[in-house]
């Protein structure tokens, strides 16, 4: 297909993301480049999981998708190519792809080592533009992928990101901040309808506690936080006509609060 996307924590002010770009061109002039999101916060992986897992699916079969997010470049870990049953993903062996891994049951991962598909110098400190981006370009013009490296029987996890229950309670947490304040939780509405059971639940983050979910960002009072479904069915914080993160004192350089969910009966609530 020549799809390509880029996801990545090297924000838009530097010239590193078009670098990465020119380079996949100068393969194959026809790729479509799509900019998945390039805010990632700096070195936070499990986030970069996240974002890929939740955007991965609304791309055409074949989609090649290339996740920069690497503390460890330039050391020994490892460079992959993950080919699901429908998608390709090249990117550093550090748990970003795990989830992807782990939930597809038709999964190669091949540790990149041919060179041949590499620009001819390379960077300890630039993957993304000497490794990744011209193995994309490879794939995008149809290149076996076995013909790139070997097998990986162990590629590297990071641990569950799931939420987790403790009695009558769900623990979860944000996973990030959007462009709108909006707070982000790895907390999925079929996770808390199996939870709940048909009981009702009061939402607890920071200091604030909310009795239920809106079905918009409108149906909340004005300046008052409110919780409600987003657009990949994940459980997120929002403030009509303001912002979550700010209301909350949040910023995603100092971490992210975890949120629990208490199932409650009616006479219970607060």
């Amino acid at each position: 297909m020549g799809i390509i996307t880029l996801l990545t924590d090297f924000g838009t002010k530097d010239p590193y993301v078009g670098i990465m770009k020119g380079v996949v061109l100068g393969l194959n002039p026809n790729a479509a480049i799509v900019d998945l999101t390039h805010q990632i916060a700096p070195g936070d992986i499990t986030q970069a999981a996240h974002v890929m897992g939740e955007s991965y699916s609304f791309f055409p079969p074949a989609t090649i998708h290339v996740a920069v997010v690497d503390p460890g470049v330039g050391t020994n870990r490892k460079p992959i190519l993950v080919k699901s049953r429908n998608h390709f993903f090249v990117g550093p062996d550090n748990g970003l792809f795990w989830p992807i891994i782990k939930a597809n049951d038709e999964v190669l991962v091949i540790h990149l080592t041919n060179r041949k598909f590499f620009l001819p110098h390379i960077s300890p400190t630039f993957h993304g533009r000497d490794i990744f981006a011209p193995v994309a370009g490879h794939l995008s013009l149809g290149t076996d992928p076995l013909i790139m490296g070997k097998r990986l029987e162990n590629p590297i996890s990071i641990p569950d990101t799931t939420p987790t229950r403790k009695g009558d309670t769900l623990f979860g947490w944000a996973v990030r901040i959007d462009h709108f304040g909006n707070i982000i939780t790895n907390i999925r509405r079929e996770d808390l309808v199996r939870f709940l059971g048909g009981r009702q639940m009061v939402i607890r983050v920071e200091k604030e506690s909310i009795e239920g979910v809106m079905e918009t960002y409108a149906d909340g009072a004005e300046g008052k936080l409110l919780a409600l479904f987003g657009s990949t069915d994940h459980l997120e914080f929002a403030v009509n006509s303001g912002r979550a993160d700010r209301l909350l004192n949040l910023d995603e350089a100092h971490g992210l609060p975890v949120v629990a969910v208490d199932r409650v009966e009616p006479s219970q609530k607060t």
